[in-house]
């Protein structure tokens, strides 16, 4: 088996990963009240006939009404006691002349849910003799994993097209050896061991580490805020989190670094001009004055947040646009087409695009994995300010300063020792054969220190194999 990567023959080393706990993530959730809808009989077809009341002549029951509406409430009461004492077991009848309550029936409505995900087609299982060679795009994207986690606490599975099972491996940090020399970007690792959920066939794992850039080396940064004010963005886990979240980085900041503050709703405004990044009051004031309400046009805030940052432009520095939203985008420049075209025009000049999704609801996963990925930055989901606090300054050299773009790995596959193989996850990011030396297709982005892992099952020659052990 031989293996390419960025026009080098790379050797792999085989060592254990195990993934069985992250497929059960991905099955479609239940619908928790399959019988909300389901109208409900009448309350008087569910009593047993023998536990109903005796019927009496229409003449008898008019005469008992005159002489319960003319009876003091007491004497009414002890009528009704001893009437229902007949019939232990009946559903008492309203006393006449007092007020009925009218019991509801319908069960409680779920809110209306309108998250938006790409659809995602497991890859194929692939037989080396017709297919020897593997492409794809690395992806350092953790959106995904924070995004289930949500689900998961507040008590759900998450939706099947949620789970980029990439996504969830990458989230974590692994302890892969560093690049011997700061001039080469990263180094790849690889190793092997059993499928722990298939005694037939062998997990392989590739690992890249990109070189290691101390926070205090990083180059000056002109970071462009572009937040969502729309009214869709007021609530605690929106709007209020990227206020906090964004006050967490600025305290990281430099004099050298400068910031800017765009929002959007029905029309986009600078909020704050490039500002030092160590003039933290006025930075702070701004982010803080932040509220929410209006529709939401975003693809003008992205067009006046490219200004700002074209405005501030550090040549050899760090620019960066960073759009927090929920992704209900509804107003003004709503095709994503349109969208990537205008953030992959704006990357041929130097400036990025990092999205920081939050909420749910209306939470539109599939646009802010798409512009990140078009702007050469990284995809983060925010689902405390723990993440947070992850994201912006835990990983902030990761988050911001690009070492190596449009990384791709290509594998050929020894058919004498691998009858078949298949990769884990990355659907959205396999490439054909010819792109892998094809510099027009774009591919993924490995920021300083990031940890990036890919696994194929295989089976050997001789085994049984992956279609009959799955």
């Amino acid at each position: 088996m031989s293996i390419l990567s960025s026009s080098r023959s790379l050797l792999f080393v085989l060592c254990s990963v195990v993934l069985l706990s992250l497929y059960t993530f991905a099955v479609r959730t239940p619908d928790p009240h399959p019988a909300a809808h389901e109208e409900r009989q009448p309350l008087a077809q569910t009593v047993p006939q023998s536990l109903q009341r005796p019927s009496a002549p229409v003449s008898d029951t008019l005469a008992a009404r005159d002489k319960a509406l003319a009876a003091p409430s007491t004497v009414r009461a002890l009528q009704a006691e001893s009437t229902l004492s007949n019939y232990p077991n009946a559903i008492p009848a309203p006393i006449v002349g007092e007020p009925t309550p009218q019991p509801d029936f319908r069960l409680p409505r779920e809110a209306e849910n309108r998250e938006r995900y790409a659809s995602i087609t497991a890859n194929p299982i692939q037989r080396v003799a017709e297919q020897p060679v593997s492409t794809f795009s690395i992806d350092v994207d953790t959106g995904a994993y924070a995004n289930v986690r949500r689900f998961l606490h507040s008590g759900t599975l998450p939706v099947r097209d949620a789970v980029r099972v990439e996504e969830l491996i990458n989230y974590f940090s692994y302890d892969y050896p560093p690049p011997d020399t700061a001039a080469t970007p990263f180094r790849l690792t690889s190793e092997s061991a059993p499928t722990p959920w298939n005694p037939n066939t062998v997990l392989l794992l590739l690992g890249l580490k990109g070189s290691v850039v101390p926070q205090p080396e990083l180059p000056p940064a002109n970071l462009v805020f572009l937040v969502d004010v729309s009214g869709s963005m007021q609530s605690p886990d929106k709007l209020d989190l990227v206020k906090s979240a964004l006050l967490l980085l600025c305290r990281q900041l430099r004099g050298s670094d400068r910031i800017s503050l765009v929002v959007y709703a029905g029309a986009s405004g600078v909020v704050l001009e490039p500002t030092p990044g160590d003039q933290s009051g006025k930075i702070q004031a701004a982010i803080e004055s932040l509220t929410a309400g209006g529709s939401t046009n975003g693809g003008a805030g992205i067009r006046t947040a490219y200004a700002m940052a074209e405005q501030a432009y550090i040549p050899g520095g760090i620019n960066r646009v960073l759009l927090a939203t929920d992704g209900d985008f509804n107003v003004g420049t709503v095709s994503l087409a349109a969208l990537k075209d205008l953030i992959a025009e704006k990357r041929k000049h130097g400036i990025s695009l990092t999205t920081l999704g939050v909420g749910s609801g209306n939470y539109n996963d599939a646009l802010m994995e798409q512009l990140a990925d078009v702007g050469n930055g990284t995809y983060a989901y925010l689902d405390s300010l723990q993440e947070a606090q992850k994201v912006l300054v835990n990983e902030r050299a990761a988050t911001l300063y690009t070492i190596a773009k449009d990384v791709k790995i290509q594998l050929e596959f020894n058919p004498a020792v691998v009858a078949e193989y298949r990769l884990i996850g990355y659907e959205n990011r396999t490439l054909k054969r010819e792109d892998f030396s094809n510099d027009a297709v774009d591919a993924g982005e490995i920021g300083a220190g990031h940890t990036v892992t890919a696994l194929y099952e295989i089976a050997l020659v001789g085994s049984n194999g992956l279609r009959l052990g799955l």
